[in-house]
C-alpha cells in the first residue's frame, strides 16, 4: 500500500477559524480515508488571553468586543455555531490547559490522532456551550465525561509527559514557521496553507501532491 500523504495540522482550541475549519478537515478525511494522514498539533496562540485579547482589544471593547468579532466571523458558517455570550461569560485565561489534556490523551492512547474526538468536544463545549475550558479541572472533567480514564490522564500530566509532548508541538510550530491557527503544512514543510482557507484550495493542493509524478516533487 502506498504511504499516506502526511498533513501536519496546527491549531489552537480557542481559535474560531479552527472551529470553522473542522468541516473542511472532515471533508478531506471523507474524500481520502486511506490516502492521507492528518497529524494534529497545537500552537501557542491563546496561551495568555489577558495579553492577546484583554490588552490588544482594549480599545475595541476588550473581551466583549472580541466576542462580537468571533460571532460575526462565524455567522456565515452554519456548521460552526457560536454561543451569543462567547468571550463575555466564560473567559478562559489560556488554551494551554485544554491542549495539555489533549496531549495527555495522546500519551495514554497511542499518539497523534487519538484525541480528535475529545478535541472536538472541548471546542464544542467552549464555542457552543460557553464552558471555560481554560481551567484544567474543567478540561479534565470533559475528558472523563467523554469516557476517558481520569486517573491515567492525571498521571500523564503529573509526570510531565503530557507537558513535554505539548512543548514539542509548540516548538514544532515555531520551527516550521507556522504563523497562526489553523495551518496545514504539506509536502514535508514545502507548502503551508494558513487561515480561513477554502475547501477547494485544500482539495487542489492535496490532489496535486497525491497524483503528480514523484520526480516533480522538488525543483531546484
Amino acid at each position: 500500500m502506498k504511504t499516506p500523504l502526511v498533513i501536519d495540522y496546527f491549531s489552537d482550541v480557542l481559535c474560531v477559524w479552527a472551529w470553522i475549519a473542522q468541516r473542511r478537515i472532515d471533508e478531506l478525511k471523507h474524500n481520502w480515508p486511506s490516502e492521507i494522514r492528518i497529524e494534529y498539533h497545537y500552537l501557542n496562540l491563546f496561551g495568555d488571553t489577558g495579553e492577546r485579547i484583554g490588552k490588544q482589544w482594549r480599545d475595541r471593547g476588550g473581551f466583549a468586543g472580541f466576542g462580537q468579532h468571533v460571532i460575526e466571523s462565524a455567522a456565515p458558517y452554519e456548521h460552526a455555531p457560536v454561543n451569543a455570550d462567547i468571550w463575555r461569560g466564560a473567559t478562559p485565561k489560556t488554551s494551554a490547559a485544554a491542549h495539555l489534556v489533549l496531549k495527555a490523551v495522546e500519551t495514554i492512547a497511542g499518539g497523534p490522532g487519538s484525541a480528535t474526538e475529545l478535541d472536538q468536544e472541548l471546542r464544542r463545549r467552549f464555542f457552543v456551550s460557553g464552558l471555560d475550558i481554560g481551567r484544567l479541572d474543567v478540561a479534565l472533567s470533559v475528558a472523563v465525561e467523554s469516557g476517558l480514564d481520569g486517573d491515567a490522564l492525571r498521571k500523564a500530566i503529573d509526570s510531565g509527559e503530557a507537558l513535554a509532548a505539548l512543548m514539542r508541538d509548540y516548538q514544532l510550530a515555531q520551527q516550521t514557521g507556522v504563523k497562526g491557527s489553523p495551518s496545514w503544512v504539506l509536502n514535508s514543510g514545502r507548502q503551508t496553507l494558513y487561515g480561513n482557507v477554502g475547501y477547494r484550495v485544500l482539495h487542489a493542493n492535496v490532489e496535486e501532491l497525491l497524483h503528480r509524478p514523484e520526480q516533480e516533487a522538488s525543483w531546484c
